[in-house]
C-alpha cells in the first residue's frame, strides 16, 4: 500500500514537473500593478507553450499556439532586471503606434476607450511640463512605434505601474507565457521574490498554512483571467 502511495506521488510529481517546464508554468502576483485584474497574492497558472515554437499534427490538435494579441496578460523577462519576471497587459504589438495623452492610451492614433481593466489611483495629472520627469512619463508619453517582434505593456494599475512607458518595449523572445486562470488567491503575507534565508521562509510558510482557510480569497479561486 505504502509503496503504491509513493509511486503515485512520484508520478504525480514528474507530471507537474513536466508541465511546469513545458506547457503550465505557476507564477504569484507579488505587487499591485496589476489591480483591479490582478491582486497581490493571487496565484496563476500560466499558459508556456501559446506563444512557443509551432506546432503541427496532434500537437497542434492539443496545444494550439499564436502570436501575442493586443489584451493579452503576458509574463516575461524584465528588460532591465533579468532574472526577475513581471506581469503586464500586451497593449500593443510590433509596428503599432503607442501614446499616452493625460493619462489616455492611443494606439495608432485612435483612442483607447475599451479599457474597463484600466485602473487609476492617484488624482494627480503630470503635464509634459512638469518638472517631475517618471510623472510626465507615466500620463503623457509621445508617440512611440513599437519594433516588429516586440510588444508594448502597461499594468492595468496605470498610476503605479513601471512597464514599457518606462523601459521601452519588450522582446517577445522575452515573453514566457500568457495567464489564464488564477488558481488560488491568498490574501496574507505574499513573498517578495527576495531570499532573505530559510528562517524566514520557515516562518512565512507555517503562517501561509495557519491562515489557509481565514485569508484564501475563495470567490476568485479558479477565476480565468481576462
Amino acid at each position: 500500500m505504502f509503496r503504491e502511495y509513493l509511486e503515485a506521488l512520484l508520478v504525480a510529481a514528474i507530471f507537474l514537473g513536466f508541465t511546469n517546464t513545458f506547457v503550465f508554468k505557476t507564477f504569484y502576483i507579488p505587487s499591485e500593478s496589476m489591480v483591479d485584474t490582478l491582486l497581490i497574492g493571487d496565484h496563476l497558472f500560466v499558459n508556456r507553450y501559446i506563444y512557443g515554437p509551432k506546432a503541427t499534427g496532434l500537437e497542434r490538435a492539443l496545444l494550439p499556439g499564436r502570436e501575442p494579441r493586443r489584451g493579452d496578460i503576458v509574463i516575461f523577462r524584465s528588460p532591465e532586471t533579468p532574472e526577475l519576471d513581471l506581469i503586464k497587459r500586451c497593449v500593443a504589438i510590433g509596428g503599432d503606434q503607442v501614446q499616452v495623452i493625460d493619462k489616455q492610451l492611443f494606439i495608432n492614433g485612435d483612442r483607447v476607450d475599451d479599457e474597463a481593466y484600466v485602473h487609476h489611483v492617484d488624482p494627480r495629472l503630470f503635464r509634459r511640463n512638469s518638472p517631475y520627469i517618471d510623472g510626465r512619463r507615466r500620463d503623457n508619453m509621445s508617440t512611440f512605434t513599437v519594433p516588429e517582434d516586440h510588444l508594448f505593456c502597461m499594468g492595468d494599475n496605470r498610476d503605479e505601474s513601471h512597464d514599457s512607458r518606462y523601459f521601452g518595449a519588450v522582446p517577445i523572445a522575452q515573453v514566457k507565457g500568457r495567464a489564464g486562470l488564477i488558481y488560488w488567491s491568498y490574501g496574507g503575507e505574499t513573498p517578495d521574490g527576495t531570499w532573505h534565508g530559510w528562517g524566514h521562509r520557515i516562518g512565512q510558510l507555517s503562517r501561509t498554512a495557519l491562515g489557509f482557510v481565514t485569508k484564501t480569497r475563495w470567490g476568485r479561486t479558479f477565476q480565468a483571467i481576462q
